[in-house]
Formats: structure tokens, C-alpha cells, sequence
């Protein structure tokens, strides 16, 4: 007898449908087909235990089972829950009349009890486009499909639950979720507050401005002068996600199976800062079978490479391509996938190997050729990306003690809110551009138009402090979002003035 169920395989952020067509015939053996990996092979094992523990069992039958379409590899032991039904369906154990309305997947233990599955998310998407009634997978990720709308998600703890609801019409306790509500529930701030941050007025500046026009930013200076604090509380002003936002980062993290049991929704936005020891597979993606890296997870949100030269340098350079496309696409001998990847990048270094500026009283001194052989690590090409460089110096005693609280994030998310609005309606006709920082030539020449005053007051600025040309296109951008964040129309002097401040890396001995 030939009896069909349906699972779902995901490549990239997409899911494709699996047909499992299970086919029982007089003989013995027991048969997998459809490219399956060494963890499906094994499942055998698995559901011959899980069945047997539940009063159930597979036959001594010839059992054939293809997993269409046969040439596309299938991968994971989360097929367990779908091959067992559908041996238990072609084997007459149970009753299966409504079957192919549902999709199923799910690993199983030995106990029968079900575990979590990876690429929820996209599954349940894929399940609502193509007509399927119903979603039914383990509980642990119940919340994560009962996003989407329009499918009946029905979590389990044990295969035995999904035995009686097809064999004898037990129900399923069905999992539902107001998305809008989840999402707008879990728009709280992150535990770091940049009231926590003493003195630095003008670094928490520059933070504003990078996060008002999504720029990326590097901040250069000793250690323990604040950077890596600074960073990590770049996310609390960076503007509220978006349901559309918070929908494409939940999906790409179900890919990889950290979306948390209790939460269906991401809502606040990533931050992730992996060790300088990443590997450049690890930190774009790839692999084997495909898997998003370090700067899909980040998107929507903010990737933090602390101490930038100590990372390789054919790792730094990998991430030029994305940074620019704000895609990856990731290419393999019989298929290709593409991650998003928009991100803003925070990175932080020393200015010299000891960690210190030249200075004589430093506890540890490196000399000028030390310090440019250190910076050298660093590509131009990769700087070109990096709209703001700004120093970092170490906070003075009396700011330390001082007991008052600076500046809120919720304070300086409002103004930098306000200013993304400006610019959302500025590109609202463009489906590339979102922000400054994703400006092209035609839209600087039409938005950042210079009076004849700041641009002599520019020009002579890159002739004295000796700033490179690719430093002309970065300070337009930066002075766009300083006139946005005081809600004026035209950029004037002192916008330039200030973004020209913030092109530290581009002057020639800037070091001393």
C-alpha cells in the first residue's frame, strides 16, 4: 500500500516542500531513498524504538520510502515524526484519512517524546503558501510557527498525541499567537543603558549620529577607555524593529535553532560579537550545507568585532562583498543560497600593539613603525566601509566618581527615531536605500548639495589634514544624518566641520 506525508526541507532562509512516499509490499527489508544524510539513514533505529515503546511497531515488510524530490539532498534528523506516521498510515496501524492536509516533522527520542526542530519558522511560511491545514512539530518550537497566520500549529510532547489525533480524532491543543501583540509585548530595552556610561559626551555623540543614519563605525583607544561598553549599548538607541524586520530576523535565526522555546517573536534588534579566532566561514556562512553565519544573525541589527587587527586578515576581507550588497550569497556545485546580511558594523582596536598611544609615560610603548605595521592589518578597502573612526580616550577620575546619571537610551533613541523617519520618507521611493549610510552617487548629489562656504570650508580640510578621496563621499553621508538628527533641510558648515572630525584614520600621521 502507497501512502503519502509531508515534511519540509530548508535551504537558505526558504523552506521546500518533502513529499514522503511510503510504499509497503510482500517480502523484507526495509529501503530509504531521495538522497537522505547519515541522520535520516539512522532514524530507522530511532522510530523502530519509539514505536515499539508505544504499543506500535514496524512490520517485517518490504518498506520503501522515497523523499521527493529525490536529487535534492535532504539533511537532519527532523524527518523522524514524519517517517514514522507514514509507515504507521501504509502499514494500516492507524488511520490516516486526513494526512496530506497537515505537515509534519519532528525529531524523535527513544521514549517516543518529540525535540526541537530547526527552521520552524520558514517551514510554517512555506506550509501556509502551499494550502496545508495544519503545522504539526514539537512543542519547544510551537510559538515560533504559530507566528504565521492562517495555519493551525499544533505543538507535541509524543508521537502517541499525534497517533490519536489522526487514528482516533483526539484534538491537538492548538497553539495560537497575536503576532502584533508578541511583538509589541517584547519591545523592551536591553539591559545596557548609556546612562551607565561616564564622561565620553563625545563618543556617545558619535554613536548617535552612526546609529541615526545605520553608519559603520570603528572606535580607536586604549584599553579600558570604554569601547567595548560603548558598543554593546549601541542596540538600545538603534530605532525599534519593524514587525516586517522582526519577521526576516526571527526567520534566519530559526534556521539555526536559537530562537528561544518562550519567545515566537524577536523584537529587539541582534547584537553579536564574535572572537577574533572566527573563521571566515563561520563569520559569512557556507560550509558543507550551507548554514547563515555571524553576519546573517547580525542583520537588522549590530555586529561587534572587538580588537579588529587581531582578526585574519582574509576573514576582515571576506565581509567587504556584504557590507556593500548587504547580501550573501553563498554558491555550491548544485545549488546556491542567499542570507541577508544588513548590518551595522561597531569595531573597536588598540592603537598599537602595547595597546596605548606613543606616549613616553604609557605603561607599555610601541614605536611608530610598530604602530603602522599594527594598523596595517587593517585593508583600505575595508576602511572605504567604515563611514566614522573616532579616538577613544580614557576617562578622567573625577567623571568616574561622579554619582549622576548621564543621558538615558530611551532619550537618545527618540531624536535618532526621529531622524530615521526623515530618511525613510526621503528614500521611500527607492527599494535599496533605507538610510544615509546606503547612499549611491545619484542620491548624494540630489540630498548632500553643499552652499559654496562648506564647500571650501571641505575642501580646504582635505588638503591641510591630507584626508584621502575616499573620505569625501563618507563625510557627505555623515554630514547628512548630523542635519537630520537637528531636523534641518540643507547641510551648512558646521555639520561638516563635525563629520570631518570623525575621518580619524584617513589622516596621514594621524598618529603623531
Amino acid at each position: 500500500m502507497l501512502r503519502k506525508v509531508f515534511g519540509s526541507a530548508v535551504f537558505g532562509v526558504e523552506a521546500t516542500t518533502i513529499t514522503v512516499e511510503v510504499n509497503v509490499d510482500s517480502g523484507i527489508g526495509y529501503h530509504l531513498v531521495g538522497l537522505p544524510d547519515n541522520a535520516i539513514k539512522e532514524s530507522n533505529f530511532r522510530i523502530a524504538a519509539a514505536l515499539q515503546n508505544n504499543g506500535y511497531k514496524i512490520p517485517g515488510k518490504k518498506i520503501i520510502i522515497n523523499m521527493s524530490p529525490a536529487d535534492l539532498r535532504k539533511e537532519g534528523s527532523s524527518y523522524d515524526l514524519t517517517l514514522a506516521i507514514g509507515i504507521l498510515v501504509a502499514t494500516n496501524q492507524i488511520q490516516g484519512d486526513d494526512i496530506d492536509k497537515y505537515l509534519i516533522m519532528g525529531e524523535l527520542s527513544l521514549d517516543g517524546n518529540l525535540q526541537p526542530i530547526r527552521g520552524a519558522l520558514p517551514i510554517a511560511v512555506k506550509a501556509r503558501e502551499e494550502g496545508f491545514k495544519g503545522f504539526i512539530l514539537p512543542k519547544q518550537n510551537a510559538k515560533e510557527a504559530a507566528i504565521v497566520d492562517g495555519l493551525e500549529v499544533f505543538g507535541v510532547d509524543n508521537i502517541l498525541q499525534v497517533i490519536q489525533f489522526f487514528d482516533t480524532g483526539e484534538p491537538l491543543e492548538q497553539t495560537i499567537i497575536n503576532t502584533r501583540e508578541e511583538f509589541y509585548k517584547n519591545l523592551d530595552f536591553p539591559e545596557f543603558d548609556f546612562s551607565d556610561v561616564k564622561g565620553q559626551e563625545s563618543i556617545k555623540r558619535c554613536m548617535e549620529i552612526a546609529a541615526a543614519g545605520g553608519h559603520n563605525i570603528i572606535l580607536i583607544g586604549p584599553p579600558g577607555a570604554g569601547k567595548t561598553m560603548l558598543a554593546k549599548r549601541l542596540p538600545s538607541i538603534l530605532p525599534p524593529m519593524t514587525l516586517h524586520e522582526a519577521l526576516e530576523t526571527t526567520k534566519i535565526h530559526s534556521v539555526v535553532g536559537r530562537v528561544k522555546e518562550h519567545t515566537g517573536l524577536m523584537a529587539q534588534r541582534p547584537f553579536r560579537s564574535p572572537h577574533h579566532t572566527i573563521s571566515n566561514v563561520a563569520l559569512v556562512g557556507g560550509g558543507s550545507y550551507p548554514q547563515p553565519g555571524e553576519i546573517s544573525l547580525s542583520h537588522n541589527g549590530v555586529l561587534f568585532l572587538d580588537e579588529l587587527p587581531e582578526f585574519k586578515r582574509e576573514v576582515l576581507e571576506v565581509m567587504r562583498q556584504p557590507l556593500e550588497d548587504r547580501e550573501v550569497t553563498i554558491s555550491r556545485a548544485k545549488f546556491t543560497v542567499t542570507y541577508p546580511s544588513s548590518f551595522m558594523l561597531v569595531a573597536s582596536m588598540n592603537p598599537s600593539p602595547g595597546g596605548y598611544f606613543n606616549d613616553p609615560n604609557a605603561p607599555v610603548t610601541s614605536s611608530p613603525a610598530e604602530m603602522q605595521r599594527y594598523l596595517s592589518k587593517i585593508s583600505g578597502p575595508l576602511l572605504d566601509r567604515i563611514d566614522i573612526h573616532i579616538e577613544v580616550t580614557p576617562v578622567p577620575f573625577d567623571k568616574l566618581a561622579d554619582e549622576r546619571k548621564g543621558e538615558t537610551s530611551v532619550d537618545i533613541r527618540k531624536r535618532v527615531t526621529a531622524a530615521r523617519e526623515i530618511q525613510t520618507k526621503r528614500f521611500e521611493d527607492s527599494s535599496k536605500v533605507h538610510y544615509n549610510a546606503q547612499m549611491n552617487t545619484k542620491f548624494l548629489r540630489q540630498y548632500c548639495k553643499l552652499d559654496a562656504a562648506s564647500m571650501q570650508l571641505l575642501k580646504t580640510a582635505m588638503e591641510r589634514l591630507n584626508l584621502s578621496a575616499r573620505a569625501y563621499d563618507r563625510i557627505l553621508k555623515v554630514s547628512r544624518t548630523i542635519a537630520d538628527l537637528e531636523g534641518v533641510d540643507d547641510i551648512n558648515g558646521s555639520h561638516i566641520s563635525e563629520a570631518i572630525q570623525y575621518r580619524s584614520m584617513d589622516r596621514e600621521g594621524w598618529l603623531g
